[in-house]
């Protein structure tokens, strides 16, 4: 609310609007109140030098810090003695102030605030298309600009930390189990045990202790030695039936002698 200007009823009913289109704007982040027409709710100072400008941004810690002051002009109310009065003292102080202005007045509010050095975090432009309400952004500060690139930062960090957490929680169990199966399946086997064989008192070539032999190597012995013997045997041809009937004669013939 302007303390030095009435406006006509037409522009203030569309300051009004704007402001509350603002303050939906503002709410994803911020803490808002606003001071439309003559309701003075949310001062900004104390005493006698409180100002009442048509949006206060607080943040949404228990402390209620004031993160940015919002006003909001209409054609008549973008001249010297506004810019002076309200501009001047809202630009003061410590957080940032938002300034929107009408789309035929921007090259207007742009020359007031160079000729007054009046530092504005950002300077936004709207007009009425139908019966929608369309914002621009035309200036922007380095402050400005670097505090809202950190904010954006620490959203999109803060986003993806609530996406990891989601999806943590929301795991079905099967799945974990199945991780876990499949993590179970690609460790190695254990070692096989070796058989160390004890020493058996006999010294080798070199002094060394020899191991008895394994029992698969007695029966492999025993096992060799039996096909040895068994080879060894000697073949014994069967006579062939000629030369027995030779002996039968040669029988009988000293026999008759």
């Amino acid at each position: 609310m302007s303390p030095i200007l009435v406006r006509p009823v037409r522009e203030q009913l569309e300051h009004d609007r704007v402001i509350r289109l603002l303050q939906a704007k503002y709410k994803r982040k911020f803490e808002v109140a606003i001071n439309p027409g003559n309701i003075q709710a949310m001062p900004v100072g104390t005493g006698p030098s409180a100002w009442y400008p048509d949006l206060v941004l607080q943040s949404n810690e228990r402390g209620r810090r004031l993160v940015g002051v919002v006003e909001v002009e209409t054609v008549e109310s973008v001249n010297h003695l506004e810019a002076m009065s309200q501009w001047a003292s809202l630009a003061k102080l410590r957080a940032p102030f938002h300034l929107y202005i009408p789309l035929a007045s921007i090259d207007s509010a742009r020359r007031l605030c160079t000729d007054h050095h009046i530092p504005v975090a950002e300077l936004w432009s709207y007009s009425a298309i139908g019966d929608q309400m369309r914002f621009s952004l035309v200036q922007r500060s380095a402050a400005a600009a670097a505090a809202a690139a950190k904010a954006a930062k620490a959203e999109k960090a803060a986003a993806e930390s609530k996406a990891l957490e989601k999806t943590a929680t929301s795991a079905p169990r099967g799945k974990v189990a199945a991780v876990a199966v499949n993590k179970a399946s690609k460790v190695p086997p254990p070692p096989a045990r070796v058989a160390v064989a004890q020493p058996s008192g006999k010294a080798g070539k070199n002094g060394a202790p020899v191991a008895p032999p394994s029992a698969r190597t007695v029966a492999a012995a025993k096992g060799n030695g039996a096909s040895a013997v068994k080879s060894a045997k000697p073949r014994v041809a069967p006579a062939k039936p000629a030369a027995r009937k030779v002996a039968v004669k040669s029988s009988r013939t000293a026999k008759r002698r």
